[in-house]
């Protein structure tokens, strides 16, 4: 179920505050120094999410944006044909929101537990006006996401289901090891069908997929994810 940043208030856990929150270095937040964090800490509410609740909903109003202080969720577009469509995942440090306007144009669940930090957007948005070093980090995030989306675009029109899988997993390689993760063992939260619906293939062609790289000694499939044998040539391979 889709959760209030009200509601998630009056249940939120212990709160940490913003100068000893672990995921600050990788975050927006870094730019800020400690008398500006003070004052974002003031607008936090924590809360959690159970795996498969909503954080919210395409088309319900923005009303809050959440900084993703653990675990992974899984963004995606309802369809007008009902078909769902994954447009992303996002991870610790990433922030949902920043781009809506008054309606959320996606919707956003986790994949397992939780945590974030929910800011009143009208009160978030004030600080940003604020703070003019804010601003430009925020607009470096959202370049950094247009670049992301033309990358996917060309993902999903050019390459075949090898090609697709292997920049996948060298996509979620980069994004551990900004936080600080293995890149040799290569955490997937997400499912098989969840990896299909994002790089537009049927679970079958990525099942397929997964156990010809295992074959060709280019991964090896381990609980909750793969570890990487031959990084050269995948890397190889995405560049084709």
């Amino acid at each position: 179920m889709d959760c209030s940043i009200l509601a998630c208030a009056q249940q939120r856990p212990p709160k940490a505050g913003c100068q000893t929150c672990g995921i600050r270095p990788m975050s927006i937040c870094a730019c800020l120094a400690s008398d500006e964090l003070a004052l974002l800490d003031a607008l936090a509410h924590p809360v959690t999410f159970g795996a498969k609740e909503t954080l919210f909903v395409q088309g319900q109003p923005a009303e809050a944006v959440y900084n993703l202080t653990g675990g992974a969720v899984r963004l995606y577009k309802l369809l007008p044909d009902g078909r769902r469509q994954i447009v992303g995942f996002a991870l610790p440090g990433d922030f949902l929101g920043l781009a809506m306007r008054d309606a959320f144009g996606f919707s956003a669940d986790a994949i397992e537990t939780v945590t974030a930090c929910a800011f009143p957007r009208s009160a978030y948005s004030a600080l940003v006006d604020a703070k003019p070093h804010l601003l430009r980090r925020l607009h470096d995030y959202a370049t950094h996401e247009l670049t992301l989306a033309q990358e996917q675009m060309l993902l999903l029109g050019r390459r075949n289901a090898e090609e697709r899988l292997v920049c996948f997993l060298l996509t979620m390689r980069e994004r551990w090891a900004r936080l600080g993760r293995s890149t040799t063992t290569i955490e997937l939260p997400m499912s098989r069908q969840d990896i299909a619906d994002f790089l537009g293939l049927t679970i079958e062609t990525v099942s397929r997929t997964f156990s010809k790289l295992a074959r060709n000694r280019k991964i090896l499939i381990v609980p909750d994810g793969v570890r990487l044998l031959d990084l050269e040539g995948m890397t190889s391979l995405a560049a084709a």
